[in-house]
């Protein structure tokens, strides 16, 4: 048996050995890394920049493309380094801050998509109280308990997972450090704390999934009741592009987590990590600057240095 402390680095999943194929993984990769740096950003600046913007939905969106951003640089350059040097492995103190982040950034998104939802409901449902729910005090402190919770339940989850006794095995079959892979190489029973602290977070999921589908069941029978087809139809460009954002990230995660046994398999698993990692932050810019008039006029803005 061996400690922790033996084990200097993990070994991650090569998606290749190839090396034709490695550089063209990385050329894929950058694409997509190049393509999440340059949508975010130019939602960050088109709301940083556009005061028309400063408005609790956008502060919120703001927060989001923050958090996308991060999501994506935690995961997909070390997966390209990999590929360009032809090498698998993750020093150990990178394999716990990669792992920290990841639980930190996906329960932050969580938290911020359902802090997201309840922004929609009061502008839709208690149009009237918006200004007072949701005043610069109220939605600063909701992002706060939003970035924060997730922070706390990654410190917890760390603190948990590493101070396990782990084997003399340090190959993880995933591109990047996972919780279900290190507890693999746990040689203690202890891991059941692990799966309890995993319930507790499996429970918050479910309650931020239950208030998501609640708010919407309200929105929409709000909409519907709305005697005014243009204002139908603005209600639904605030709330379609959030609603697609929730639905690609909750249905891959959900699969992910909750799949059969009978189904699993390693090419599965890691599409499917893809899908909750990589394309969320990708598609997210494109989904919101899709339907919204306002971020199509302020991009435009960004892009051709017109702000007023």
């Amino acid at each position: 048996m061996c400690n922790n402390s033996s084990i200097t680095e993990f070994l991650l999943l090569a998606f290749t050995d190839t090396r034709e194929l490695q550089l063209l993984h990385f050329g894929l990769f950058l694409g997509i890394y190049l393509a999440a740096l340059l949508g975010n950003g130019f939602i960050l600046t088109a709301i940083a920049c556009d005061h028309r913007l400063h408005t609790p939905m956008y502060f919120f969106l703001l927060n989001l493309a923050l958090n996308d951003l991060g999501c994506i640089s935690t995961t997909l350059p070390i997966a390209m380094t990999n590929l360009l040097w032809d090498t698998k492995a993750i020093p150990y103190s990178g394999c716990v801050a990669q792992l920290f982040l990841i639980i930190f950034l996906n329960l932050a998104e969580l938290s911020l998509l359902t802090v997201m939802a309840y922004d929609r409901y009061i502008a839709i449902c208690k149009p009237l109280h918006y200004g007072s729910l949701l005043d610069s005090r109220a939605c600063a402190q909701m992002a706060a308990a939003a970035w924060g919770s997730g922070f706390l339940q990654a410190v917890l989850h760390i603190a948990n997972i590493f101070s396990l006794p782990l084997c003399c095995g340090n190959s993880l079959n995933q591109f990047f450090c996972e919780i279900p892979q290190i507890l693999k190489l746990s040689c203690s029973d202890s891991y059941i704390r692990e799966v309890q602290l995993s319930t507790v977070t499996a429970f918050l999921f479910g309650g931020c999934f239950v208030f998501i589908v609640l708010s919407y069941v309200q929105i929409f029978r709000a909409v519907l009741r709305m005697p005014s087809e243009q204002g139908r139809h603005k209600a639904f460009s605030t709330c379609l592009p959030h609603l697609a954002v929730v639905s690609l990230f909750l249905s891959t995660v959900i699969f992910a987590h909750l799949k059969p046994p009978s189904i699993s398999s390693l090419s599965l698993d890691v599409v499917l990590a893809f899908l909750y990692l990589v394309v969320p932050p990708v598609v997210n810019p494109f989904i919101y600057s899709m339907r919204n008039k306002e971020i199509k006029v302020a991009m435009w803005k960004v892009m051709t240095g017109c702000f007023s």
